[in-house]
């Protein structure tokens, strides 16, 4: 079984590749995310390179071989399992659990992660609307827009909450802004840098794009 490093990097790799779109990750890119010095990060690649779970290029990037991708895709199957756990069954809040998943990821059993699953009526997204890798690994893709280009007028869905910061999160759930709200965007401000959204039983609210582009929407 891999060390729970070897999870960490391959969960992040995989994770950089989602949010950039590349699938190289350049290496500076990814010790900031893992919290290390460059040379950390290279010399836990050129490992993981030499077990065949990535392909590093040297001042290149570094991208996950199939196999690493598995592997990466099966720890945040249990991430996400357990965060929704800890939300549907134990009654945490939702900006409280990614940590604690953080440190019960590693140390949960295939078999007890597939009861929580079946639990849990084998669900597709966590709490904050990530999608939950099967245990074949595959993982569900949706088309989504972020509410800073959402069209005037149009009520959507809220999908999914890309910022796990707890603070953020307690900003979204004061506002009634979870995953399944239905919102409208009223007004976008350039000059402000600002998008003013507006939700069943709630006054205005104006966002920041910043805050606003974290927040990802389906068409109703």
């Amino acid at each position: 079984m891999p060390s729970s490093t070897v999870e960490n990097y391959l969960k992040q790799i995989y994770l950089e590749q989602q949010k950039t779109g590349s699938l190289l990750v350049q290496m500076g890119q990814l010790a900031g995310a893992m919290k290390v010095t460059p040379g950390t990060a290279t010399s836990m690649i050129k490992a993981l390179s030499d077990s065949a779970l990535v392909g590093y290029e040297p001042r290149v990037g570094v991208k996950l071989t199939r196999e690493g991708e598995q592997l990466a895709l099966h720890v945040l199957r249990r991430h996400r399992l357990i965060e929704l756990f800890l939300v549907q069954s134990l009654g945490l809040d939702w900006s409280e659990v990614h940590e604690e998943a953080e440190s019960l990821e590693h140390a949960i059993s295939d078999k007890v992660l597939n009861k929580i699953d079946e639990i849990l009526g084998f669900p597709k997204f966590d709490p904050h609307g990530d999608p939950i890798p099967t245990a074949a690994g595959t993982i569900s893709r949706r088309k989504l827009s972020s509410l800073t280009d959402c069209p005037l007028g149009e009520v959507v869905r809220i999908a999914r909450v890309i910022d796990q910061d707890g603070e953020f999160l307690r900003f979204m759930d004061k506002h009634n802004l979870k995953p399944g709200a239905q919102v409208m965007v009223q007004s976008k401000d350039s000059i402000a840098d600002a998008v003013t959204i507006k939700s069943d039983g709630e006054p205005a609210l104006t966002l920041g794009t910043k805050a606003a582009a974290k927040i990802m929407t389906e068409t109703l």
